[in-house]
């Protein structure tokens, strides 16, 4: 098994008083690799997402963690939203640095890995911007620079992407791909979008409509490296990943339309 973090869902049900949004959720996020997490809308995706990460606790059900944190990781589970969350009175280098503080690394150490994460994210030479001159595309890149400075274990991803045109979706999602594969990180990805969870997904876990169980795993046994979303083979996976879901969520479109009449 690679070396990494290994975070494993165990009979995971969660409830909001009696609305049951999650039941019997068994799936596990290998290390290095990309576990993405597609289902309708109100499956319960992001709640998962926060009971793996710590945020929220089950109704039931246990999130075991094992594996190795690497020399140098400051926070194992870091969160990166569809909110870019930049502070608009720092600067981008700033903004990155902002998650070094307080972690007890002398000036030059954090100034350091400030500037190594910008260059990994191609920000160098946006260090003394201001997030109000950068596109949504590039904030989004300061708040996975950030995310990374951290050298996290495992990235917890909750729709980064949603907030951002088509074209500039497809950019970031190619660059996410050679991110994540060049860090190694345990990733869990949060999406609506099915040709972004076969770009970046090693494992695709689709949930039902509420509440949210484990449908199917969908493995795509090739690295994020050089995917081709022209490729026959993916485009295949596409769409029967929307054959598993397609009835689901029409029926939750159906919900919200009736709730909203």
């Amino acid at each position: 098994m690679p070396r990494g973090l290994r975070l494993e869902a165990r009979g995971i049900r969660h409830a909001y008083r009696d609305l049951t949004v999650l039941d019997g959720i068994d799936l596990a996020a290998e290390p290095g690799q990309v576990l993405v997490l597609i289902g309708p809308s109100g499956c319960g995706k992001s709640t998962l997402l926060s009971i793996l990460g710590g945020m929220l606790r089950p109704s039931a059900g246990v999130v075991l963690q094992s594996g190795e944190v690497a020399a140098g990781c400051l926070n194992p589970l870091t969160y990166v939203f569809q909110d870019f969350a930049l502070l608009p009175w720092r600067t981008v280098a700033g903004n990155v640095a902002l998650a070094l503080e307080g972690a007890g690394l002398p000036r030059a150490a954090r100034a350091s890995r400030v500037q190594e994460m910008l260059a990994l994210t191609g920000l160098s030479a946006f260090a003394g911007a201001w997030p109000r001159q950068l596109s949504g595309g590039m904030r989004q890149r300061v708040g996975i620079a950030r995310a990374l400075a951290v050298r996290p274990a495992c990235l917890l991803m909750d729709e980064p992407l949603s907030a951002l045109d088509a074209q500039t979706r497809d950019v970031l999602a190619d660059e996410f791909a050679a991110l994540i594969a060049r860090a190694g990180t345990t990733t869990v990805y949060v999406t609506h979008n099915l040709r972004e969870a076969v770009r970046l997904g090693h494992r695709i876990a689709v949930l039902s409509r509420r509440p949210g169980r484990v449908r199917e795993i969908v493995a795509i046994d090739r690295p994020l490296s050089g995917r081709n979303m022209a490729d026959p083979d993916l485009l295949r996976i596409e769409a029967a990943l929307w054959a598993l879901m397609r009835d689901d969520a029409a029926a939750a479109a159906r919900e919200v339309s009736d709730a909203s009449a």
